[in-house]
């Protein structure tokens, strides 16, 4: 059983990489999308109007699409190809053709409704002319819940058959689109900011069109087929159905944010958007990613009852966001000004803006571990086909952040509603913690605490040698570039060296499990 385990852990690891590899190709060109929206139009209304009409497709494309329809798809999908192969094939014709119809209704739903769904995204907006910007570039965003939803279900297709890269690889698309859109349209379109929902929109119909060909490589075909009565079909909505309610909360939480700071200064929705787009990038180059891999493995060890091998791989994968994320964490705390400056700092993004978008970065560090966590748990728990479990910890969650959000908001501001949201997760991932345990009697508490005392001692010289590097230099005019590129990129390499360095003389297991992965996958070269 060792050798299995093992091998399943590799599996976890290569999808994990794959997965990774192509998110950090988006996050590049996400920053780089942020950088030309940054430099185009700063933090202010338009970027206000654009972030709240984007955030509302987008909220539904992970309540309806990826986030809830991908993890119900894959268990469901998983142990028809490992038990009914032919039947299989069925339920993607099924599942696609229900899924198509509920988003066309969804997106022609929404687009109707678009004012009194701004009016509450944006109750505490005042100003007319920006409330009707707002509604149009939310009309012409919505479309892209039908486009990603469709990818969304690819997605599950694809990963159930072991094929990563190219949803992976869709986001890129995206931030290509709208890059492409505002540095093309931009000085041509009135208002400009026209360009970054043009942009959206194009960018959810390349990356449909991307999985197409990948999918007939797996020689999946879709027929029109309505048949709601197929068991598989019940399944996945029985699964989904409480795992949107968990979902909602959890994304919930962007909107409560949004919602509240539309109550602070103007620019305050703004500053949330950067400090979560930098928070955002190590946490979906490996937490996210890893969430992704684990799924399909956990589902088919449970599929095949093989419960003593799925325990290990939760404990494992536990262990390895433990890994990546504290450290990260500790980066962006020391570095959050030097990173803010060199990517947002040009153009109408102000030193103002860097200084109030670093806090709200502060506070929402201190929750990326945990963040980490949830993907894992909530996806174990998704894989025994348990989706009540996450659901009632993110409800409880869910409220935590609002009343946390309520009461910080005034004497941090916007900080105060990072702050609640990395509060909120870590009471969500105490309790996952605590269920999981509680129903499987699965958590190595000796091997998580070991592995956690020796990430703090391999932190405090990586620390250390960061800090140095970011008392160096003022980080407050803009420019530079030549001496802030290599100064920061050398510090961060400097800080991972020596964290790895030090973990690897502490001994990790996981960190030699990843070198001998990486040796061998080299062997095979």
């Amino acid at each position: 059983m060792r050798g299995k385990t093992l091998q399943e852990n590799r599996e976890i690891v290569r999808a994990t990489g794959v997965v990774g590899s192509a998110t950090f190709m988006s996050r590049i060109l996400g920053l780089i999308r942020d950088m030309v929206i940054s430099g185009y139009f700063g933090a202010g209304m338009a970027t206000d109007a654009f972030f709240i009409a984007f955030t509302i497709p987008n909220l539904l494309r992970r309540l309806l699409g990826e986030g809830s329809l991908t993890v119900s798809f894959v268990p469901v999908y998983t142990e028809y190809l490992t038990n009914q192969p032919q039947e299989a094939r069925r339920i993607v014709h099924v599942t696609a053709t229900v899924v198509a119809s509920l988003l066309l209704i969804l997106t022609i739903v929404g687009v109707v409704l678009t004012p009194w769904i701004i009016k509450f995204q944006a109750f505490g907006w005042k100003d007319t002319s920006l409330i009707k910007l707002t509604i149009l570039l939310t009309r012409i965003c919505f479309p892209y819940l039908f486009f990603i939803g469709l990818v969304a279900l690819a997605m599950g297709i694809l990963n159930s058959h072991r094929h990563f890269a190219a949803p992976a690889l869709a986001p890129c698309l995206l931030n290509i689109s709208i890059i492409t859109s505002v540095l093309l349209l931009a000085p041509r379109i009135s208002p400009p900011v026209l360009t970054l929902a043009m942009g959206v929109f194009f960018g959810g119909l390349a990356q449909l069109l991307l999985q197409l060909p990948f999918l007939r490589a797996k020689g999946i075909t879709f027929k029109i087929d309505f048949d709601l009565r197929h068991p598989a079909l019940r399944r996945i909505a029985v699964m989904m159905a409480p795992m949107v309610m968990g979902i909602a909360a959890f994304q919930f939480n962007q909107v409560i944010n949004r919602f509240l700071a539309s109550f602070l200064p103007q620019g305050s929705i703004s500053y949330l958007y950067y400090a979560d787009r930098i928070f955002e990038f190590p946490l979906g180059l490996f937490a996210i990613a890893l969430g992704v891999a684990v799924l399909p493995s956990f589902s088919r060890l449970v599929a095949e009852e093989r419960m003593e091998e799925f325990k290990e791989g939760v404990n494992f994968s536990l262990r390895m966001i433990l890994l990546i994320t504290v450290p990260a964490m500790v980066g962006l705390i020391i570095l959050r000004i030097p990173i803010l400056n060199l990517i947002f700092q040009h153009g109408a993004f102000s030193y103002h803006s860097t200084i109030m978008s670093a806090q709200a970065l502060l506070f929402y560090s201190f929750g990326i571990w945990a963040y980490g966590g949830i993907n894992v748990l909530s996806r174990a728990f998704y894989a025994m086909e348990d989706a009540k479990t996450p659901v009632k910890v993110a409800l409880i969650a869910l409220v935590a952040n609002f009343v946390l959000g309520v009461v910080l908001m005034h004497p941090l501001q916007h900080a105060g509603l990072a702050l609640a949201n990395s509060l909120s997760a870590i009471l969500n991932v105490s309790f996952l913690t605590y269920f999981f345990h509680r129903k499987t009697r699965g958590l190595r508490w000796r091997e998580l605490t070991s592995s956690i005392i020796k990430i703090a001692l391999a932190i405090i010289p990586m620390s250390l040698v960061v800090l140095l590097i970011e008392q160096l230099y003022t980080w407050r005019e803009s420019g530079g570039y030549g001496v802030k590129i290599p100064l920061l990129s050398g510090g961060v390499i400097a800080g991972i060296t020596i964290f790895f360095l030090c973990s690897y003389f502490l001994k990790n297991k996981e960190l030699q499990f990843l070198w001998e992965f990486i040796k061998g996958a080299r062997a095979q070269q």
